[in-house]
């Protein structure tokens, strides 16, 4: 077993490779399942007849549980032994998936999904830190990191269309039970083909610092999605200033440790606080937009959900190739330009959307997403290479934990803010509406939502239902013009910011 991060070439062994392959198909899994549950949600409401709390629980607290425990994996990781934490992790996934998938209630799922996004906690930092230890070269560490982030990108491109593959044939626990194969796997191959690394000089966990970490983190995301969903509230706001507040004691905490659960020192690196500055900006945009593609398709143009999730999956296709695309792309050009021109080339296909009032079919729609897309795809990996390489190795989990946990902070803040802005556009253009010959409750119901509206429409006659539907439907693609303008005018912005900041970060290999 190997303790230590010295090794003797720098080169990565055939061994290496084949262990990249082992721990990426997990991934694939874990990111999957980040989506694969919304198709499930009707089926689920029907047997588990959960609240309209309980549902949202249900959707959502697997996310929040990723996300506050993404630094006190990573961290415990570098203490006890990253592929030990994988193992165990993956055991746990296996089993809390077991456990959602027999679920006789919506408190048992919501439990048992708590409980998997623990588990799940534990892949992303230790894989990507496994990957920081084995590819010590920096050409065959970015290709690495490539494959990795592809392997996300993938799964998510795949989950949609697979997932609706298995409804249309299985029970919804199904979708819960294709994890255990693959968890099966990495636990009978990982102790075969994945080394072990820890830091040999790393202290007691600092139990104190992870509980902050874990209830700064859940605070903010908590906040941000209720107000999401629900609009500005008390309880939510209040979440994010205890968020806030408990991340400043953590860190102030941090600074006077002798050991900390983050060295805040690696903020001090410029390349380190711009990439994750970049990953934040990246998934804000990419997730808002995605927000309102899906229900573009699906409530503007009466797409289902599975030939809609066909017109996604491109998408997932392309962030996995841009992915891959990344390490020669930064061996011929510096990742500053790269970025940048990245972020440009988004701007435009953000912009392309703000014309989709004038397209009767999905092209207009793909084209946009297919140019935002390729444009975002290889900045993740070029990110989180940077992270990774202005970290110790000793630090790689924390490190790796940090980037993840921004990537979260950044697709929070999408879906609250440009959800925020959607919402407050479509209301104000359905008030702007002539509705007065349609009954008050009807016009009330659709300044809610689209979905609103076509529930109304159904109680009401013909020509009133074909009148409400036409002003809600352009309500909302009046709101998705404005959003995607202001996408493209934060990607421009992303960019600028990108090439000044990130200037000199990274070599060409």
């Amino acid at each position: 077993m190997q303790e230590n991060i010295a090794l003797a070439t720098t080169k990565a062994r055939r061994r290496d490779w084949i262990g990249l392959a082992v721990i990426a198909i997990p991934c694939l899994i874990y990111s999957m399942d980040l989506t694969v549950l919304y198709l499930a949600v009707p089926q689920i409401t029907a047997d588990l007849k959960p609240s309209a709390a309980g549902l949202l629980w249900i959707v959502d607290i697997y996310g929040f549980m990723v996300a506050g425990a993404l630094v006190t994996m990573g961290t415990l990781g570098d203490r006890v032994g990253r592929r030990k934490v994988l193992l165990i992790g993956a055991a746990a996934f296996g089993v809390t998936s077991v456990l959602a998938a027999y679920s006789t209630s919506a408190g048992m799922l919501i439990f048992a999904r708590a409980l998997q996004g623990l588990a799940a906690a534990t892949l992303a930092p230790s894989t990507l830190s496994l990957i920081r230890n084995m590819f010590l070269d920096p050409r065959e560490r970015a290709l690495a990191i490539g494959i990795w982030v592809a392997s996300f990108s993938a799964g998510a491109a795949i989950g949609p269309v697979f997932g609706g593959l298995i409804l249309a044939h299985f029970w919804w626990g199904a979708v819960f039970l294709i994890n255990v194969p693959v968890m099966l796997m990495l636990l009978v191959l990982g102790p075969l083909l994945l080394p072990e690394f820890r830091d040999p000089h790393a202290g007691h966990m600092d139990l104190v610092s992870a509980g902050q970490s874990i209830i700064a983190v859940l605070a903010v995301i908590y906040g941000i999605k209720r107000i999401a969903e629900d609009g500005l509230a008390t309880l939510p706001v209040i979440a994010i200033v205890i968020g806030v507040i408990v991340a400043m004691v953590f860190f102030r905490r941090e600074r006077r440790l002798a050991d900390p659960l983050i060295d805040v020192r690696l903020f001090s690196a410029p390349a380190f606080g711009a990439a994750l500055a970049t990953n934040v900006l990246g998934l804000f945009m990419v997730l808002g937009a995605f927000l309102f593609i899906t229900q573009y398709l699906q409530l503007v143009l009466g797409l289902g959900p599975l030939e809609a999730g066909l017109w996604m999956a491109p998408s997932g296709v392309v962030f996995a190739l841009g992915s891959m695309a990344a390490p020669p792309l930064v061996r011929n050009f510096q990742p500053a330009t790269v970025i940048a021109t990245g972020l440009l080339l988004s701007a435009a296909g953000f912009a392309s959307l703000t014309q989709i009032a004038d397209a009767g079919s999905p092209w207009l729609l793909f084209g946009g997403m297919l140019a935002f897309c390729i444009g975002m795809s290889p900045i993740g990996a070029i990110t989180t290479d940077l992270v990774l390489s202005a970290a110790p190795p000793e630090r790689a989990g924390a490190a790796s934990a940090i980037s993840e946990t921004s990537f979260e902070l950044g697709g929070a803040l999408g879906i609250a803010v440009f959800g925020s802005l959607f919402t407050f556009v479509y209301g104000r253009a359905m008030r702007a509406t002539d509705l007065h010959a349609l009954p008050v409750s009807a016009v009330e119901s659709a300044k809610d939502g689209l979905g609103g509206a076509i529930n109304a429409a159904q109680a009401l006659t013909a020509e009133q239902g074909a009148q409400l539907l036409v002003a809600a439907r352009a309500a909302f693609v009046y709101a998705f013009e404005v959003t995607s303008a202001v996408s493209a005018m934060c990607a421009v912005l992303a960019a600028m910011t990108a090439a000044r900041l990130l200037r000199g970060a990274g070599t060409r290999g």
